[in-house]
């Protein structure tokens, strides 16, 4: 299991943590973690959800308080058998966790060399913990011949003008470098796993990489290095790979699976630092908002509804189909996109595709020919430009162009309706 919080940073950042927890006013803060960030980095346009992970809001309750909740999270089953699979491998000394990894990273088994796992104050607050965490790490970091297991370490990693606090399962460290381990509760049949999985496991461990990259880098006095495919060999720098413990086949018997995690650590790191601050997200919000969940003493809900849907509006949203699967608020954002009949509801590909046309309506007409009056005054006006219209008028053409082939190869009257019409609806209801 994995559990963070988030702070803003230090200092000057005093104002911004005021604000933000006026956003969220007094519900309680729904911490950040490596989870959440990972799909963060997956649509850093977001701006509705980078303001609402920074102030803490919980979207499942707010997804829940403006009608469109959502089936998201974790199934409670798969959380309960990874939380016993883990007491198991951490019972006896942490026994059996130590069997893979002797086996994949050369564990030595006699007293000579013994793992060494070092308190880390798991009762303190996440900013004593990830003081507590850099100290063991350093520690263990100086002694190359060392074995030294950091059971549930805490991780500060900067986002968008905030600090989110991580916990992975497990650091590993020996000779001067350290390996991000992740327990995880799907097994391993014959020596392969759920792609998907492996995939969201190694999204979630990249992050850990490069919080601890970052903590490296800041403890040489050195800048992270420019290539995110380049590892810094400096003291406590994590390896690329990480290692996912997984049951064997069907019973609980664990092994552990190598996952080199350079692509995804690319794209979380590219990702991350794409994002706005969350400065400049707040400043752009109008006076008075906020996404109090709280209720009062009779159960009645401080904000209603639609004083909550007035307030996530004032966000901009980056929705793709892709969304429903990774944010709590999908369901609500793309009842928004098909009510205001956006393109973005087609996917990144078509919403790409067609430019500056915003709608599936002028997307239609310009499939087919026939023009709104927008596409129709493009047509003849060769002077726009600076506002982006000239991508409209180009996007209008090759869809004429496209659907015209499309009639040609099908014999269909109105190419365009019915090219668009089926891409919104495959099963063609």
């Amino acid at each position: 299991m994995n559990v963070s919080t988030n702070v803003p940073l230090g200092g000057h950042a005093e104002p911004l943590a005021q604000r933000l927890a006026e956003l969220r006013g007094p519900a309680p803060q729904r911490s950040l973690n490596a989870r959440s960030l990972a799909a963060l980095a997956a649509n850093p346009g977001c701006r509705r959800r980078a303001v609402l992970d920074a102030a803490g809001v919980d979207k499942s309750v707010l997804a829940a308080r403006l009608g469109r909740p959502a089936p998201f999270g974790q199934s409670p089953f798969a959380i309960a058998r990874g939380l016993v699979f883990e007491s198991r491998l951490k019972a006896d000394g942490y026994a059996a966790l130590e069997e893979p990894l002797r086996a994949h990273l050369g564990v030595p088994a006699d007293d000579r060399a013994p793992l060494v796992v070092p308190d880390l104050l798991h009762r303190s607050g996440p900013a004593v913990r990830a003081d507590r965490t850099a100290e063991a790490l350093a520690r263990a970091a100086a002694d190359p011949d060392a074995w030294t297991l950091l059971d549930h370490p805490m991780l500060r990693l900067a986002v968008a003008g905030s600090t989110a606090y991580l916990e992975p399962d497990a650091l590993l460290v020996h000779g001067g470098r350290c390996t991000v381990v992740e327990i995880k509760s799907f097994p391993v049949l014959d020596g392969s796993a759920d792609p998907a999985k492996v995939g969201a496991a190694a999204r979630q461990a990249a992050v850990y990489v490069l919080a601890l990259q970052h903590a490296a880098a800041a403890a040489a006095g050195l800048p992270l290095a420019d290539d995110p495919y380049t590892e810094q060999r400096l003291p406590g720098s994590p390896r690329s790979s990480v290692l996912l413990v997984c049951p064997k086949d069907f019973g609980n018997r664990p092994t552990a699976v190598a996952v080199d995690v350079r692509r995804e650590l690319a794209t979380t790191r590219r990702q991350l630092s794409r994002m706005t601050g969350i400065g400049r997200l707040l400043a752009a919000l109008p006076p008075g908002t906020d996404f109090d969940l709280a209720t009062d003493e009779h159960g009645a809900p401080a904000r209603s509804t639609e004083q909550l849907t007035a307030a996530v509006e004032a966000v901009p949203a980056a929705y793709s189909p892709d969304c429903l699967s990774t944010c709590e608020l999908g369901f609500h954002c793309r009842a928004r996109a098909r009510c205001d009949d956006r393109v973005e509801q087609l996917g990144r590909g078509v919403r790409g595709e067609l430019g500056s046309i915003r709608t599936v309506a002028e997307a239609l007409a310009a499939a087919s020919g026939a023009g709104t009056p927008d596409t129709a005054a493009l047509a003849t006006d060769d002077t726009h430009g600076a506002d982006g219209t000239d991508g409209a008028h180009e996007a209008a053409e090759r869809l004429a162009y496209a659907a015209a082939l499309r009639a040609e190869a099908l014999g269909t009257g109105h190419p365009g309706a019915d090219r668009l019409g089926t891409e919104r609806n495959p099963a063609g209801a």
